[in-house]
């Protein structure tokens, strides 16, 4: 299927709805989809699961959308930068499940390659493993839903974890050029978890910075090709936000 050049977010993510699981590039606020996010906000889709490394900050990112009470469920690495994913997790507001990084990028990518599960050996003999992590709070402080445990497998003189492969309905992606074929250039630590997230959307969607033609990329400049992105819209230069800014005090040249 030939990618679809969307003449606005508003458009591209338009048949997201309610319930629908997302995808969402980005790794802290480098690189994430953020006009992509905005166009879901202004919309009515609600009770979202989204995968994710992170859940932005209170007030940009996935986090305009868990403030808004968007987000049902979460699979993610680390939310530590964002307060109110603390609140409503520990309130029984938000499903969460942690993962550790490097399996979350394993399961994303697996998704995208067509492997249902894989074995790791992060998390073997820990909660990730042995089950009973709060995925959900009651409005008590007891937990309403404990991980389950998971199948562990000895090769050779090692245990290993079964991980289950992620797909989403939908992938939220941003990339500093892309083409009309989809094909898809990142910007250095921009390349993260956006390949990654692009990977395992059945339908994926693109935000890039520059639109080209066909031709203008080098193939071998091509991080992500076309056949992972259903839909490209062009929304320019990024507003780039800086998670902490740290300046040294009475600094003199």
């Amino acid at each position: 299927m030939a990618t679809q050049v969307s003449q606005s977010a508003a458009e591209a993510v338009a048949d997201i709805g309610t319930g629908a699981s997302l995808a969402v590039g980005g790794f802290g606020l480098c690189g994430i989809p953020d006009v992509l996010i905005d166009a879901i906000a202004h919309g009515d889709a609600t009770d979202l699961e989204v995968f994710s490394n992170n859940c932005g900050v209170d007030d940009h990112g996935l986090g305009i959308l868990l403030s808004a009470h968007r987000i049902r469920r979460v699979t993610a690495s680390y939310v530590g930068e964002n307060k109110e994913f603390a609140r409503q997790y520990l309130a029984g507001e938000l499903e969460v499940e942690l993962t550790p990084q490097g399996t979350l990028a394993e399961r994303l990518r697996a998704g995208g390659v067509g492997v249902p599960a894989f074995f790791t050996p992060a998390g073997v003999g820990s909660p990730i493993a042995d089950g009973g992590m709060p995925w959900r709070y009651d409005g008590d402080g007891t937990v309403a839903i404990a991980s389950p445990p998971k199948e562990t497998r000895v090769f050779g003189t090692k245990r290993y974890v079964l991980e289950e492969a992620i797909n989403a309905d939908y992938a939220l992606v941003h990339a500093h050029t892309g083409d009309t074929d989809g094909n898809l250039v990142f910007d250095k630590t921009a390349m993260n978890f956006n390949p990654l997230a692009a990977m395992a959307g059945r339908i994926t969607i693109a935000q890039v910075e520059n639109l080209v033609h066909p031709g203008d990329i080098d193939p071998a400049a091509v991080h992500l090709p076309g056949v992972f992105v259903q839909r490209i819209v062009h929304t320019g230069p990024q507003n780039k936000r800086i998670e902490k800014r740290t300046v040294t005090q009475g600094a003199t040249s």
